[in-house]
């Protein structure tokens, strides 16, 4: 426990919006967080109540209004983690796993009580900010055609993880409808 209580926290904190728009800081290559923060995060939500790792990835979603939506293969990892820690416990229903918080967890929580909350702000005012930007861009009709959008994003990113361990061809391929699907959404219609 000793070697992981400083773990990066700052680089998240300090600056996730600064300067660099809609993701600064811990998002900067993109809408994923540094495992550390997940796991301090994923803590902080399991502190509210126990929760199914899906759970996890829909609380969130919401709390971002849509923009952060950490894939099954970052939660579950990080969820092991915090149980191999210490920190969580499982307790199998059926299939599924109910993760809660331990006292140990309650501690580490406490430790990095304002990192945890600084995080969850920022996913909270990036929620808000995505809600001012889709009223600017459209009103409650466009609604369905935002959430069609986020489904069709997740569906992509799902076809392309499950071509991860493709061939050469094959990743060239994927590139390619990939630049020409970027070109076709950039032409003005």
């Amino acid at each position: 426990m000793g070697h992981r209580q400083g773990r990066r926290f700052g680089s998240f904190s300090a600056g996730f919006m600064g300067g660099m728009g809609m993701g600064g800081g811990a998002f900067r290559a993109g809408r994923r967080l540094a495992s550390g923060d997940l796991q301090l995060v994923l803590l902080a939500l399991l502190a509210e109540r126990a929760s199914h790792g899906y759970e996890l990835i829909k609380a969130l979603q919401e709390r971002s209004d849509g923009f952060y939506s950490p894939s099954p293969g970052m939660v579950y990892p990080a969820l092991t983690w915090l149980e191999e820690m210490g920190y969580a416990r499982v307790t199998s229903e059926g299939v599924r796993k109910l993760y809660s918080i331990t006292e140990a967890g309650c501690g580490y929580l406490t430790e990095n009580q304002g990192a945890a909350d600084a995080m969850l702000s920022q996913l909270e005012q990036i929620g808000r900010k995505m809600g001012r930007l889709r009223e600017v861009f459209g009103g409650d009709d466009e609604d369905a055609d935002w959430r069609e959008l986020a489904a069709v994003r997740r569906e992509l990113q799902q076809a392309v993880r499950e071509k991860r361990r493709s061939t050469a061809e094959e990743k060239s391929r994927i590139i390619s409808i990939l630049k020409q699907a970027v070109a076709q959404i950039r032409v003005k219609g």
